[in-house]
């Protein structure tokens, strides 16, 4: 059986036209034809219930196979009961699940997409909270996903693990999957094998590399027998070169030669990060894209018939016909970028790139979700999970069209007046201020957030495209409304910084002391460019998220002496949850801010602030010429009041329901239009 990878090159008649002509050439992986190049990869939705796939899960994979992917590579099924990670995990070991994923790989092949799910086992890095189980790895190392240790493994224990990869691929087969593919990245169960540091065994499971690659080759092989001529087999690794234990590119590229030579594996995914270096794993805006480009272009070097995925930061069609057109890769793994927008590859393939709604590599709803264990969501596309009961990223027309006023051109009023009119409404938009996108532009002003500005552009030309009448620079009183006669309103004003100070670490002060001498600003205002600053800034951050934070990092860049106070035990606590917090505290340090954690300011003086320990109760004065606040925010929703009782339908939404952060906020705008 061939695999073949017949890219465009220059002088040859191509298969596929326009800007994405790699792109969009069709791709055959053992005898299954991908319509193009763009492959949905494997990462965990967590939405199981009850260890099964619902309706919940089978909408999200059908959503992305409607929108145009070529091949969807289905979350991580554990292989055995030691490599349960997540409560949305599916049921290990158990033929329970076949009829349920029959449902899921019919709905993926009705719309034209090639179908794996990949099998994992994640070795030292197990959760023992969710497992129950002790923790299974070559040589017993520690965990670097919780605080556990592992078992070294007996032969019969591998032995047990080799099946449980073979028999999840045979429920696979019988469950419609076109094949799998086996985890081997991220330093997980068979990366563990591979790598010396990790695998330390002196049996016929160590040692040599022989002996190293002996349970993987064990999996593919076997798989391959009882799966048949047909089954896809795939690999997944990873590039970590930040950590000398880590393997390298090259001892990657002897491994994967060595499968490949015996046929054992048919295209190969190339990721980044690891357990050592969790940050890297789904990359944040913190970093450069294209990060899986580099190992895909060293393993193209050795294989002579496997396709290789790049995968990592790839969030758009240009970034991929630029991998592609590189020759890093054969395919390339867009999956925030699906999240974001399902239907990024019909939109690509039509030659509306601009309509793409493109992901922000902010992580906070699809990682940050998923980090605390819950199922995945988008900030900018709060379908996301939602398909089953939304019906998709798609808008099903209202039965009757109402002439409809939103109010306020945040992330919350935008949502609103764009779905509405995708529903046929008559929309008015009237936004206070001169420019879209409110204080989530502001946002977009800070280091290397520019991706929130590209988000507002693309509101802006969708609004454009509906034909919804912008008003800018209208500031909109409840007798302008009434005067206006709207079927309905769409209350999205927003919220203010509250300008007392208050802090909820210290809630005895309703103010805070000294606030009345002035030169204490708002992070709106100093984002706003409307603070006039000294040379020293104090950055008081109970928020422990891009509010304070990103302001601080901006500050700094601009050459200011900074120091975050926060009540937090650490700074960008909140950013945790999006694996951006220690880049990002990696920054400031290099950049000289000072962090005073677990404290909070008794009083503002004319030499600084005065700081006070909440664990020791010490106080100590920070000089600073300016006191910027990032604390919470109070709701602007005096118009919805004040239109109370007039006679047409009200809806509160955004900051102006209650202050919050923008995932809710364009959430709140889609669930009001879906709605009207």
């Amino acid at each position: 059986m061939g695999w073949e990878s017949e890219l465009p090159t220059p002088g040859r008649s191509m298969t596929a036209t326009g800007a994405y002509p790699r792109l969009f050439t069709p791709a055959s992986l053992r005898g299954h034809t991908l319509r193009n190049r763009i492959v949905f990869g494997a990462h965990t939705a967590n939405m199981a219930r009850d260890g099964l796939p619902d309706d919940q899960h089978v909408a999200y994979y059908r959503e992305r196979a409607l929108g145009g992917a070529a091949m969807i590579v289905v979350e991580p099924m554990p292989v055995h009961a030691a490599a349960v990670l997540t409560r949305g995990n599916f049921r290990h070991s158990s033929d329970a699940v076949i009829p349920h994923f029959r449902r899921l790989t019919d709905a993926v092949h009705e719309h034209g997409a090639v179908v794996l799910q990949q099998l994992y086992h994640v070795g030292q890095h197990g959760d023992a909270d969710n497992s129950w189980h002790p923790n299974w790895s070559p040589s017993g190392l520690p965990s670097y996903h919780d605080s556990d240790g592992s078992h070294a493994m007996t032969e019969a224990e591998i032995e047990q693990t080799i099946d449980g990869f073979v028999q999840a691929a045979r429920r696979c087969r019988e469950t419609g999957f076109d094949g799998v593919e086996v985890w081997a990245a991220y330093h997980g169960m068979v990366d563990q094998f591979w790598t010396p540091w990790s695998n330390r065994r002196d049996d016929r499971w160590g040692g040599s590399l022989e002996n190293r690659t002996r349970m993987s080759r064990e999996i593919c092989t076997r798989i391959r027998k009882l799966c048949g001529d047909d089954f896809v087999v795939g690999l997944a690794v990873n590039d970590e070169p930040d950590f000398d234990v880590a393997l390298s590119r090259e001892s990657l590229a002897e491994i994967v030669e060595r499968h490949e030579r015996d046929a054992l594996v048919d295209y190969i995914t190339c990721g980044s990060g690891s357990y050592f270096d969790f940050t890297k794993l789904m990359p944040t805006f913190l970093y450069p894209e294209r990060l899986g480009a580099d190992l895909a272009e060293t393993l193209k070097g050795v294989v002579r018939h496997a396709l290789v995925t790049a995968e990592s930061h790839i969030r758009t069609p240009d970034n991929a016909e630029a991998v592609l057109a590189a020759g890093q890769a054969d395919l390339v793994s867009i999956v925030r970028g699906q999240i974001a927008d399902p239907h990024l590859a019909n939109k690509a393939r039509d030659g509306r790139p601009e309509d793409v709604r493109g992901c922000l590599s902010c992580n906070q709803m699809c990682w940050g979700r998923r980090s605390r264990d819950y199922w995945i969501s988008c900030v900018v596309n709060p379908s996301v999970g939602r398909e089953w009961e939304w019906g998709g990223d798609r808008f099903t027309p209202s039965r009757a069209a109402r002439r409809v006023l939103v109010v306020g051109g945040g992330p919350a009023g935008l949502e609103a007046a764009r779905v509405a009119a995708e529903r046929g409404h008559s929309v008015t938009l009237a936004e206070a201020s001169g420019r879209l996108g409110g204080q989530f532009r502001l946002a977009g002003l800070q280091p290397r957030r520019a991706q929130i500005l590209d988000l507002i552009e693309w509101y802006e030309r969708q609004l454009a495209r509906l034909r919804v009448e912008v008003r800018l620079n209208a500031y909109v009183e409840a007798d302008e409304v009434r005067a206006l006669a709207p079927e309905v309103v769409v209350v999205a004003t927003g919220s203010q910084p509250a300008g007392d100070g208050f802090q909820r670490g210290l809630p005895h002060l309703l103010a805070l002391p000294g606030i009345e001498r002035g030169r204490v600003w708002s992070a709106e205002e100093v984002m706003g460019r409307a603070a006039g600053l000294g040379d020293r800034v104090v950055v008081l951050d109970e928020g422990g998220n891009w509010r304070g934070c990103g302001t601080a990092w901006k500050l700094a860049e601009d050459g200011k002496a900074v120091t975050i106070v926060t009540p937090d035990p650490l700074v960008a606590k909140e950013l945790q949850r999006t694996a951006a917090d220690f880049p990002l505290r990696r920054r400031l340090a290099q950049l000289g801010v000072r962090f005073v954690c677990e404290s909070g300011i008794l009083e503002w003086t004319a030499e600084g602030a005065r700081v006070v320990s909440f664990l020791t109760g010490e106080e100590a004065l920070v000089p600073a010429d300016d006191l910027v606040t990032a604390t919470a925010n109070r709701a602007e929703d005096g118009l919805a009041r004040e239109l109370d009782g007039s006679g047409f339908a009200v809806h509160l939404v955004g900051d102006a329901a209650a202050p919050r952060q923008a995932a809710y906020a364009i959430h709140d705008g889609r669930k009001i239009a879906l709605g009207i």
